[in-house]
């Protein structure tokens, strides 16, 4: 696979600091029940690398030590790391908003037989990935297969109370583009999805989220080999609105990788840019006070342009849908 981290750095963002923490978003590893073209972890189901029971516990203390707002799970299917559950559980008994980026198939995969009930019981927010509300364009991104086990997914959501006013039952969608292309107005999105996953699949939702393809791993090295790279960042910076600048998700977030590291977003993680110390060395987090990264400078190159391109992105959709 192609690294497009050479290529990134050499490209020069606007200098960002970071605010106060609100959410803490863990990354418990990057085994997959799929394996998408656009994914910026390159997960997939051989990937080995997963949260250890010893991390999970500095995950919790942290929580409970810090209060912290919200916390953020994702991977992979986080799904899948043998201590998802307890974490949920531990932020929750602490009044933690808590968030699952769940792909939905994996509510059908062995063993995640009673996932959905759990996640209703604990009031966990779900940030649910669906690409495309026509299943050959989710077939030809996700795989075959995937866009049926996502539909049967959000019924059973649904069916639960998930998506529907008054449950307290948050279920949110994400959409991505199919390539090397913006998404289009979240908005207008958003009620097409509505109408065609209604209309044809009695399916309701609370929100869409519009997510930027991020230029790295998979995706990244992708582009490198089509010889697109340079285009797609062109583009992003073509559409770069400084406006973006104060409602990017690094300014108040702090990503975890499933060894107990820190990076300022997920997306740093994958490039492998923590968060270190004067002397170089990384920073653990059994180690950190919340409020000793507060001002701190966060680590930017090219691929930043990604969240700040057109309308923004970020693990809440558009920016400035969210600055509104």
């Amino acid at each position: 696979m192609r690294d497009p981290r050479p290529l990134l750095e050499q490209i020069p963002f606007p200098a960002l600091r970071r605010r106060r923490l609100a959410t803490l978003q863990v990354n418990v590893g990057y085994r997959c029940n799929q394996s998408c073209v656009h994914c910026h972890v390159s997960a997939s189901p051989h990937r080995t690398e997963e949260m250890s029971g010893e991390v999970a516990d500095t995950v919790i203390a942290f929580i409970e030590r810090e209060r912290v707002f919200t916390l953020d799970i994702t991977g992979g299917a986080p799904e899948l790391n043998r201590h998802f559950r307890r974490m949920v559980v531990a932020a929750r008994n602490v009044g933690v908003k808590v968030m699952d980026r769940c792909n939905l198939t994996i509510l059908e995969s062995p063993g995640q037989e009673d996932l959905a009930d759990f996640l209703a019981a604990q009031h966990v927010v779900i940030i649910a990935s669906m690409p495309c509300y026509l299943e050959d364009n989710v077939e030809r991104q996700r795989g075959k297969g995937v866009f049926a086990g996502s539909i049967r997914g959000l019924q059973r959501l649904n069916a639960l109370g998930y998506g529907h006013d008054g449950t307290g039952l948050e279920l949110n969608l994400v959409y991505n583009p199919q390539g090397p292309s913006l998404p289009p107005p979240q908005e207008a999105l958003e009620a097409d999805y509505r109408r065609v996953l209604g209309e044809q699949y009695g399916i309701v939702f609370n929100r869409l989220y519009t997510l930027a393809n991020m230029p790295i791993q998979r995706f990244g090295s992708t582009l490198i080999s089509k010889g697109e790279f340079g285009r797609y960042l062109d583009l992003l910076q073509q559409a770069h609105m400084d406006a973006n600048l104060g409602n990017v998700m690094c300014r108040d977030l702090i990503s975890v990788d499933y060894r107990g590291y820190l990076y300022d977003c997920d997306f740093n993680q994958m490039l492998d840019m923590p968060l270190v110390r004067k002397g170089g060395a990384r920073i653990y987090l059994s180690e950190l006070n919340a409020g000793e990264i507060d001002g701190r400078p966060i680590r930017v190159a090219g691929h930043c342009f990604g969240c700040t391109a057109g309308q923004g992105s970020s693990c809440g959709g558009a920016l400035q849908d969210a600055a509104e």
